[in-house]
């Protein structure tokens, strides 16, 4: 019993590991575009007129 419970848990860890990585990944890729987003609104704002 104590045998599955440690490789539930290990599963478990990898699995948040894994899960952990893919965010911080996509949250710099989701950073990166809006920064270049707003690179490009700032670089085009002389032509905007209201």
């Amino acid at each position: 019993m104590e045998e599955k419970t440690y490789l539930l848990l290990k599963n478990v860890g990898a699995a948040n590991l894994a899960l952990g990585v893919i965010a911080l990944v996509c949250g710099i890729v989701v950073g990166v575009i809006t920064i270049v987003n707003g690179a490009k609104l700032l670089k085009g704002k002389k032509y905007i007129s209201f």
